[in-house]
């Protein structure tokens, strides 16, 4: 995958990105994982549509910075006060629209990921599916932080980014993960994923929010 097609909205390019190889180089050594799950968020400078899920929906602040930056770079933050998660800036610069990897699957650098995961977990063994299951057990195992990873190219060290072998044959999408009011509805169904796939995470809805989900 190159960076050109990042200039696209994100509802267009985070199905595309289920079956990526997303590797980071972190303290400790190198994890990939293919990612199996991802939710699209819309920004400010998208026309046609308000996301009021999107972090980008008030404007411009320094913890938002990154999603109006360039496409095809991280944009990292600390989620709830307890971990990190990582988008993918998508859109031309100013529009600020992005990916969110939720899941994947572990396929290169398991004990690094597993002893990361478990720094948490102490005594705890965990399954090779819950390793990068949800988005801040994704960056945690990928080694992923705020202050090293945010706003860096994803086609340049210490990211690699790659496309699948091939097309996935079936893609589900659904209502986005924990998000409030309608952003959460079936007017949105901006969550995209593996039909199958262990490393899928659990589907929350958020305050308000409605259940359906569709495949399509």
């Amino acid at each position: 995958m190159h960076r050109d097609d990042f200039l696209r909205p994100a509802l267009e390019v985070a199905p595309q990105l289920l079956g990526s190889l997303l590797s980071v180089d972190a303290a400790g050594g190198r994890v990939t994982i293919r990612i199996t799950e991802v939710e699209a968020y819309h920004g400010v400078g998208v026309p046609g549509v308000r996301d009021a899920g999107s972090h980008a929906r008030n404007g411009r602040t320094e913890r938002n910075a990154s999603m109006f930056g360039p496409p095809g770079r991280a944009y990292v933050y600390f989620s709830y006060g307890m971990h990190f998660a990582v988008n993918l800036v998508c859109s031309p610069e100013g529009s600020a629209s992005g990916v969110l990897v939720r899941a994947g699957e572990v396929v290169a650098g398991d004990g690094i990921a597993r002893e990361r995961r478990s720094a948490r977990r102490t005594g705890t063994d965990l399954p090779a599916a819950h390793l990068a299951r949800g988005p801040g057990n994704v960056a945690q195992a990928l080694g992923i932080r705020r202050e090293t990873h945010d706003g860096r190219s994803l086609f340049a060290e210490p990211f690699s980014l790659q496309l699948p072998e091939r097309v996935e044959p079936a893609i589900a999408s659904g209502p986005r993960v924990g998000v409030a009011g309608v952003a959460g509805g079936p007017e949105f169904p901006w969550r995209f994923w593996i039909p199958g796939e262990p490393s899928v995470s659990a589907f929350r809805p958020g305050r308000g929010a409605p259940r359906p989900e569709r495949r399509s």
